[in-house]
């Protein structure tokens, strides 16, 4: 272990991220002023760090960016997957630089600020990914002071008392709170989103918001549904309420068995009743604990925006967006699942179906954003196959 009581701050470090060795990385700070702890990841994206930040499935985690040029093209309105950052703060190789793009609205150093993020750079974030691989994803705390009076001892003390994120059940925390009509289409540029149609003989697909991301809504529209998302704690009556043609469950943040105390009743209760489901992530990991698999603490995770997916039907391979931590344990699947894709970095679940059941889920994003857009037939395959309204 480190001596983090005779650690000395480098000559103008101000910013930090100590793990819960004692051990600890020094930089530039940026963004907020302060200290969050969490569990450190590695994204692969070299796109899209405004939509990854705003990822609700990155609560609890500090995300440490391999591409080096991360906010160079400012921040906007538009490319946000939520009302809010979720993430906890990030760590870039290079210092952010002043926007280049047309669309910048405010540099994404004050839009870090302005939503009490806190970003360090000038780190080595490819040895920090090597580090993640070897060992797994750490505990840490990520701290920001212009003056760079930090307290090693103490934030390796905070970071080794933080209990991880196995066991939590952070879903609650980041869900909608209300159900809401969902009307946005995909964006385009120069429109916008634009308003999706929400004629009543469109099928009407239920999604249970365990912290989604807004694209996957707009996917929903664009593939011909009429949504309504209702909150993580929606109860089987409360979905069954609104008249479901079939009920689709989000990717959220956290551990699925934790969040399965409530939610995997009202998914088997679903299930019960025939009707049609589609998951992704932690909604696919739901999926596999309501028909009575188990899910696994992953040892890195999957993180990026080019993760290779082979579909076991054909063996054709997608070029997907992820961003989990934990996986259904393909062993533990009942004889009326199957496995339909698999991760060819690690050879992980990415996929199933039920055989007696109108219900599958996938691993990954399939909405993108950032991301391919290889797999967008996923929705398609969910709103076309849905049957006429639930007593009609």
């Amino acid at each position: 272990m480190a001596d983090a009581k005779t650690l000395t701050v480098p000559k103008g470090a101000t910013g930090v991220v100590v793990f819960a060795d004692g051990s600890a990385v020094f930089g530039r700070g940026f963004g907020a002023v302060g200290g969050a702890v969490g569990e450190l990841c590695f994204n692969t994206s070299i796109t899209g760090y405004q939509e990854i930040m705003t990822d609700p499935s990155y609560a609890g985690q500090v995300i440490n960016f391999t591409f080096p040029h991360i906010g160079n093209v400012g921040t906007n309105l538009d490319d946000v997957e939520a009302g809010n950052p979720y993430a906890l703060g990030c760590i870039v190789r290079q210092d952010v630089t002043a926007p280049s793009n047309f669309r910048n609205v405010e540099p994404f150093d004050q839009w870090m600020r302005a939503h009490g993020r806190i970003g360090v750079s000038g780190v080595d974030t490819r040895a920090l990914t090597r580090l993640i691989r070897i060992k797994g994803a750490p505990n840490v705390v990520i701290a920001n002071d212009p003056e760079g009076a930090f307290d090693i001892a103490a934030l390796a003390e905070k970071a080794a008392s933080w209990p991880g994120l196995e066991g939590m059940d952070l879903a609650i925390e980041v869900t909608g709170k209300e159900s809401r009509l969902w009307k946005d289409g995909v964006w385009r540029l120069g429109f916008g989103y634009n308003l999706g149609e929400a004629a009543d003989d469109r099928p009407h697909v239920v999604a249970i918001d365990y912290g989604a991301k807004n694209n996957i809504f707009r996917n929903l529209v664009r593939a011909g549904a009429r949504v309504t998302v209702l909150p993580a704690t929606a109860s089987f009556d409360q979905v069954m309420a609104q008249k479901p043609d079939g009920v689709f469950l989000s990717n959220g943040p956290g551990d699925p068995a934790a969040t399965g105390a409530y939610a995997v009743p009202v998914i088997a209760a679903l299930l019960a009743q025939d009707i049609p489901i589609f998951g992704i992530c932690l909604g696919h990991q739901l999926l596999g604990l309501a028909v009575g698999a188990k899910t696994i603490k992953m040892h890195q995770g999957h993180r990026g925006a080019n993760h290779p997916v082979k579909r076991l039907s054909d063996g054709l391979v997608e070029i997907t967006s992820m961003n989990h931590g934990f996986a259904v344990d393909v062993d533990t699947l009942p004889a009326n699942v199957r496995p339909t894709h698999v991760s060819l970095f690690d050879g992980s679940n990415c996929g199933i179906e039920l055989t007696d059941r109108n219900a599958f889920s996938v691993q990954y994003h399939p909405e993108a954003s950032p991301g391919p857009q290889d797999s967008f037939y996923l929705f398609q395959r969910f709103v076309e196959g849905l049957k006429g309204p639930v007593g009609a």
